[in-house]
């Protein structure tokens, strides 16, 4: 899960992680990413590059579903 605010600075950042996964997945730079989205601050952008997605790990290991029926 991305945080919704920096850790450091409190800026709201947790509205830009999909425009940047996705742009970043379609092969763009993450430092022309950032630029363009206007992260300037490098205790924000360090989320972003440091950050690693393991909600679907998280999903695999559901209680739900192995549950009896």
């Amino acid at each position: 899960m991305f945080p919704i605010r920096c850790f450091t600075c409190g800026k709201v950042i947790g509205d830009k992680w999909e425009e940047y996964s996705k742009r970043v997945m379609a092969g763009e730079s993450p430092k022309k990413v950032l630029d363009d989205m206007g992260i300037d601050r490098y205790c924000c952008r360090r989320i972003f590059l440091a950050h690693i997605d393991l909600a679907p790990e998280y999903l695999r290991f559901s209680p739900y579903r192995y549950r009896e029926r």
